[in-house]
């Protein structure tokens, strides 16, 4: 068979990192209402139009092209050549996104859409969506990304002040009982044989075995505020706790195959979000109902069969609303509520008389949410961080894989 060659042409889009570049989409993928946070659910920022802009200043800036790249891209040619070049390799990442299965849209397809991306019909009414492959390999990102953060962590199972006959020797030896993993310490085996006088003749009696650390498994709920505020005074608080949780996800999935994790959303009441849907949530305007929000965490955890049991809870406010007895919400945005926090409080008790632990992530410092959590901490002898959206993934994750304590033999 005869082959004929041709010159290679080289292709902009060779060239582009699309791991880079969706990392750098992140933000909007994940977008939780920030673009407008005074009507967070019209879904303005899923626009092509949006898109566009994202993926142009992620080639640009965003580091998915090298610089060498992007002066091939602008070089020698008419500002009006230019753009229609940038143009052009826009729009075909965009359906290069759409074809590997990152993105898809509805409306009109991209490719049928002009420089503007208003041909073929109103590019208003043109959506994309993300799809569970983009949120599987930002969750997959976020991960890597905060753990390479932190630098070489061990990271294994749950480790308590129990003592099991596992493979690690972690422990001294201890004789060997009926049931027992038959992991044998041979020199104290052996030593035992030869105090009785049996020599290397060794009996039932002699048999010891070497004692490792009793790995747990933890039942966890992830407890996320999508009040108003989490949008509000110039900073998008939701986005990064939504980036947390799905790197918290791919962890427990890849790392901790036994533990469980759920997680729940509070705001005026609370429900319970299946883990494929929670990069898509967003806040709306609701109120804070933090004690809904543990009830119902109390719940789906007192359920589970898990040696450890704790409550993950990322917020940046006060409690400012309560279910009543009726399905009624009592509201109250203007300070603490002495009612509001009663009932909040009582429902940390509670969750302390089940066994379990809550550990609360505080966004936000002022002096009276400052004093609420740690009055929550010290009611259920959990522990209180304050940090900020750019650390919070670090917080959480070494919070969650250091729940170590020494042996005690």
């Amino acid at each position: 068979m005869k082959y004929r060659y041709g010159k290679y042409i080289e292709d902009l889009l060779d060239g582009v990192d699309m791991e880079t570049l969706l990392s750098h989409l992140s933000d909007l993928l994940l977008s939780s209402g920030f673009n407008n946070p005074w009507d967070p659910l019209d879904g303005g920022d899923q626009s092509m139009q949006a898109l566009h802009d994202a993926v142009l200043d992620a080639l640009l800036n965003g580091g998915a092209m090298s610089e060498d790249m992007v002066q091939q891209l602008l070089q020698d040619q008419s500002d009006q050549s230019a753009r229609d070049r940038i143009e052009e390799l826009v729009q075909k990442v965009i359906e290069q996104l759409t074809d590997q299965g990152f993105v898809s849209t509805t409306g009109t397809p991209p490719s049928q859409q002009s420089a503007a991306g208003t041909a073929g019909g109103d590019a208003s009414t043109t959506r994309f969506e993300v799809t569970d492959k983009a949120l599987d390999f930002l969750g997959y990102r976020a991960l890597r990304d905060l753990l390479g953060s932190m630098g070489r962590s061990s990271v294994g199972r749950h480790d308590t002040t129990q003592l099991a006959t596992g493979i690690d020797a972690g422990g001294p030896p201890r004789p060997y009982t009926f049931g027992d993993t038959m992991n044998l310490d041979a020199s104290a085996t052996i030593l035992n044989s030869v105090r009785r006088g049996n020599g290397l003749d060794v009996d039932y009696e002699d048999l010891m075995i070497t004692q490792g650390d009793y790995q747990s498994s933890c039942a966890t709920v992830l407890l996320l505020d999508c009040s108003h505020s989490m949008v509000l005074y110039g900073e998008d608080r939701f986005t990064p706790a939504k980036r947390v949780a799905l790197a918290l996800t791919n962890l427990i999935k890849h790392q901790y195959p036994g533990d469980d994790l759920k997680v729940v959303l509070f705001h005026d009441s609370a429900e319970e979000v299946p883990l494929a849907q929670l990069g898509r949530v967003r806040v709306g305007p609701y109120y804070t109902n933090t004690r809904e929000g543990l009830r119902l965490a109390r719940r789906l955890l007192e359920r589970q069969r898990k040696d450890m049991r704790q409550i993950i809870m990322i917020t940046d406010g006060k409690p400012s609303a309560i279910s009543l007895p009726d399905g009624r919400i009592y509201k109250n945005a203007f300070g603490l509520d002495p009612y509001v926090l009663r009932e909040t409080f009582a429902e940390v008790a509670a969750c302390r008389r089940a066994g379990i632990m809550i550990n609360t992530f505080m966004l936000a410092r002022d002096y009276d949410l400052v004093s609420f959590v740690r009055r929550v901490a010290r009611i259920c002898h959990g522990k209180a961080y304050f940090t900020t959206p750019y650390t919070l993934g670090q917080y959480v994750l070494q919070d969650y894989m250091t729940k170590k304590t020494k042996n005690v033999h």
